[in-house]
């Protein structure tokens, strides 16, 4: 990857860089795929790999809790989409897991490069583990990547998702290893007004920036 690459890596605040491709489900312009709705893309370094046949199926598993969060997932690999194809009927046939969301044929490497997924450090031809989270606005608003030995974490990702959708909703933070149900920051004051108006409130106050509240 040169220089000019690495500088258009999407970021976290950036609009998801758009694409046509076809997908496993058929042809994807990703922009009106993804339209007012949250999505997770997420690329695989190969078909027919271990590690990989394990991550894609823990994401088919965990459909329904992506769908009752109206969160769309987009699988990639560098492959073509008879390998997609091949594959997603192998993983039917020996396990019983079907990957209804549809996969990228990315053989032309144009969205890999897109979204800084390869990675010359550690492979000049097979997408790292990235994870991209986009909002109904179409925003990045969180990344993870990982190297092509390490499977990603699906019960981080759940969280990460929640996190995220309940920080908007209630305009609040959430604090570390926070999960569904636990208490969430506040902003912290911007004036001594609010500052003294905190004080005499109901929050669960460790000092006056950090409060915390149910929802």
């Amino acid at each position: 990857m040169n220089e000019e690459d690495i500088m258009t890596m999407p970021r976290i605040g950036d609009q998801a860089p758009d694409f046509e491709a076809m997908t496993t489900t058929g042809p994807m312009k990703f922009s009106e795929y993804i339209r007012d709705s949250w999505a997770i893309l997420f690329s695989h370094p190969a078909d027919f790999t271990p590690v990989c046949t394990t991550e894609m199926s823990g994401f088919a598993l965990e459909q329904s809790f992506f769908d009752e969060k109206k969160t769309k997932l987009i699988g990639l690999s560098i492959d073509s989409i008879h390998s997609h194809i091949a594959w997603v009927n192998n993983v039917k046939k020996n396990t019983g897991v079907l990957f209804e969301f549809p996969i990228i044929a990315d053989i032309d490497m144009k969205v890999s490069k897109k979204y800084g997924m390869l990675q010359p450090g550690e492979s000049e031809t097979a997408a790292v583990r990235a994870v991209f989270f986009i909002d109904p606005k179409g925003k990045i608003r969180l990344i993870m990547y990982y190297p092509l030995n390490v499977g990603r974490n699906m019960d981080e990702i759940k969280r990460s998702l929640v996190a995220l959708q309940t920080a908007d909703k209630h305009k609040v933070a959430v604090p570390l290893d926070w999960r569904e149900g636990d208490k969430v920051i506040v902003p912290p004051p911007k004036t001594v007004a609010e500052m003294q108006e905190r004080e005499n409130s109901d929050l669960e106050m460790v000092d006056f920036y950090l409060a915390k509240k149910s929802i």
